[in-house]
């Protein structure tokens, strides 16, 4: 049995973090290695919490599926360096992909090179469509995806996350955890909403995960925001910190994200 362990996230705004233990994800979270901005994002994101609620421990080999510019690896590097391994299965490129991709590619495996943040880490390359072994089938602890599954849909709809969710399940050993982070759409919304917003239904995203052979073990609201409408003029883009109205109605916008704060 795979198990999907999944944390709901309403908005790109969250609940406080509250620090409370010292162990190995806290010491990591308050690292002076971590930049001051990215700290000022844990009180909506909830790192530890979140991380916690997943059973991260410092022996697993855990994979990250786009990390992007490491906002989680930042975190998730230092917990299993030394008696884990970290996999971070960055974006796929070829010659079509466009400059973002391959300028962050390129970033974050740089900073795998030795003496640098990452030194030690597995890149490998996931693309819903034309990437797909995340890691050695059967090699890992636990897959996590942070705010990734509403960018498959949006391209590549129920191929894309089927695919998703399959290589996921193939490379998780038997037990392994996969866990999911996701803007929540109500689900009392019409399924299109899930097209453009940015947020998904609980319900789809669990009911996706159980097609690949995943068996739902828990769901935390730890990120939950019940004063969240999910239903901007630009979805979830509308909020910090891309704030896409841009100078439009900007001060109401700013007070919405105020008041889900």
């Amino acid at each position: 049995m795979k198990k999907l362990a999944q944390v709901i996230l309403a908005a790109t705004l969250g609940m406080s973090a509250t620090y409370v233990s010292a162990d190995a994800i806290s010491d990591a979270a308050m690292s002076e290695a971590r930049s001051a901005a990215a700290k000022v994002r844990d009180e909506y994101r909830n790192p530890q919490q979140t991380l916690r609620f997943f059973g991260l421990q410092p022996e697993m080999t855990v994979v990250e599926i786009s990390p992007g510019g490491g906002w989680y690896t930042d975190i998730l590097y230092p917990v299993v360096k030394a008696e884990g391994q970290f996999v971070a299965a960055h974006f796929y490129v070829d010659e079509s992909s466009n400059e973002y991709y391959k300028k962050s590619l390129a970033s974050f495996v740089e900073k795998t090179q030795p003496g640098m943040r990452y030194e030690g880490t597995e890149v490998t390359a996931f693309d819903p469509m034309k990437a797909l072994e995340v890691a050695a089938p059967g090699s890992a602890d636990m897959v996590l995806t942070f705010r990734n599954v509403h960018n498959w849909y949006m391209r590549h709809g129920d191929e894309g996350i089927d695919n998703a969710f399959g290589a996921f399940f193939a490379a998780l050993k038997p037990g392994g955890v996969l866990g999911v982070v996701e803007h929540e759409l109500p689900e009392s919304a019409d399924d299109s909403a899930m097209e453009k917003s940015g947020y998904m239904k609980r319900s789809y995203v669990i009911a996706a995960a159980q097609k690949a052979g995943f068996v739902l073990e828990a769901s935390s609201d730890v990120n939950a925001n019940p004063m969240d409408t999910a239903d901007h003029p630009r979805g979830v883009w509308t909020l910090p910190p891309r704030l896409a109205l841009e100078d439009q109605d900007k001060e109401n916008t700013l007070r919405l994200a105020r008041a889900i704060a």
